[in-house]
């Protein structure tokens, strides 16, 4: 007779790692946006010969995408909220795939900002999708973690444009550059459908991982996974200081991001003399110091939160030191004159404090909104640091215009680097003002 089987203990338990998956499908989809975004700030110096653009040309190109952007957001969230993350997601990654691809067929400064105004408009349901994916798949003490991992796609695809994109320009031409990056997404979307469902949908997800999904959700999630009436109007969640706080941290930020996105190139030929494919080692070590940057991030919260901190109190002691990490960029100028590896290792460590604080700044979402909501206030908070890249876009052609025709661009980007390394502290105190404490948001009707 065959002894029975003794009964498994929770603990040893397998929980099961399929959302592991989902975050890798989101990875992919994020690296493949911000390929399609980068692509004309690396073919600039062509582009420039070509057209005769000034550098308030180009800023004004930049900030074609970047007011698309930013006022897509504000209804890309609430769309990706009604929608859903599976339909929303792949209606936004074809209609970006397209908007890049038609870059190609562009031939004069005013076809260049149609074309960025409809990648803007069509990028923008990225992130609303991936944070309300990763409220979907993830406890909250797992979420900073996949965020770090999927907002590590940032930094991927800004180093995969650089290593591709400058040696398809220079065999093919720069409109084979376009296209090719662009027909990427139509592979990922094959992928998403197979993979892509809710988890209480999914065929993939065990009961173990289903119930550790759901194991630190709010009081007003039912037992049975099914979310209860949490949908909220925009009036109503401005009236909420976290929307205020999330807004303002995104607004201060964000163009920290977009000025080494979109003027990284830019500054290396200015300073150093690097153009086309010489730029391309440089501007990806950058981003290799950012993703791991971005994944370090999403760590340090589950470290803290190990070590007995709660959540919200761990999220808000590492988005402090990140914020410290990005101070040092404010002196680029000054060691970068000795080294143009010193002013890379300096901008490195900056874009990875960026993108650590990006990982919780997001995650800040989920851990004060309920899930109906998530891709609404991902979508303010997208606007307003789309509104932010503005500002600092604009700045920038300017500054640059003015000291170029001075002889002293350097003072220019001088004081671009001591705003982005300043605003993180300044947007963390602002936030800490507004939300001293956790509180989550929640609908009383």
């Amino acid at each position: 007779m065959m002894p029975e089987k003794m009964p498994i203990h929770p603990a040893e338990q397998v929980i099961g790692n399929y959302r592991w998956t989902i975050c890798s499908l989101v990875f992919f989809a994020t690296t493949i946006n911000y390929l399609d975004r980068q692509v004309i700030s690396l073919l600039k110096s062509t582009l420039d010969a070509e057209f005769g653009w000034t550098k308030t040309d180009y800023a004004n190109i930049t900030v074609a995408f970047q007011v698309t952007y930013a006022l897509a957001m504000f209804g890309a969230g609430r769309l990706i909220d009604r929608l859903g993350t599976k339909l929303g997601y792949a209606l936004s990654l074809v209609a970006w795939s397209f908007a890049a691809m038609g870059h190609a067929l562009v031939s004069s400064t005013g076809g260049f900002l149609v074309a960025r105004a409809a990648l803007g408009v069509s990028e923008s349901g990225n992130f609303p999708a991936a944070i309300k994916t990763m409220a979907e798949w993830f406890p909250k003490k797992e979420r900073a973690l996949a965020t770090g991992i999927f907002n590590a796609g940032t930094n991927f695809g800004a180093i995969v444009a650089p290593l591709t994109v400058p040696f398809i320009a220079a065999a093919w031409g720069w409109r084979w550059a376009f296209i090719l990056t662009g027909a990427v997404g139509f592979v990922w979307l094959i992928f998403w459908y197979i993979f892509y469902q809710t988890p209480l949908k999914s065929k993939y997800v065990g009961a173990n991982e289903l119930a550790y999904i759901h194991s630190d959700t709010e009081d007003f999630i039912q037992q049975d996974g099914a979310v209860k009436d949490q949908n909220m109007s925009w009036s109503q969640l401005f009236q909420f200081k976290q929307t205020w706080a999330f807004a303002i941290g995104k607004f201060m930020t964000d163009g920290v991001w977009w000025f080494y996105l979109f003027w990284l190139p830019d500054f290396l030929k200015e300073q150093y003399g690097l153009v086309s494919t010489n730029i391309s080692i440089p501007v990806a070590l950058v981003y290799i110091i950012a993703a791991a940057g971005s994944v370090f991030g999403g760590w340090l919260p589950i470290y803290f939160i190990r070590k007995g901190f709660p959540v919200f109190k761990a999220r808000r002691t590492a988005m402090f030191l990140f914020a410290l990490c990005a101070i040092p960029v404010v002196v680029t100028q000054f060691l970068g004159g000795y080294s143009l590896w010193f002013a890379l290792g300096i901008i490195g460590l900056a874009a990875a404090a960026h993108q650590a604080w990006s990982a919780n700044i997001y995650t800040t979402v989920s851990d004060m909104f309920p899930k109906p909501t998530i891709g609404t206030v991902t979508g303010i908070g997208g606007m307003a640091g789309g509104l932010g890249g503005i500002a600092i876009s604009k700045a920038a052609g300017y500054l640059f215009d003015w000291y170029k025709s001075m002889g002293k661009i350097e003072t220019g980007y001088q004081i671009l680097f001591i705003y982005c390394g300043l605003a993180y502290v300044a947007a963390w105190l602002i936030m800490r003002w507004l939300v001293p404490q956790f509180s989550m948001v929640y609908n009383k009707r």
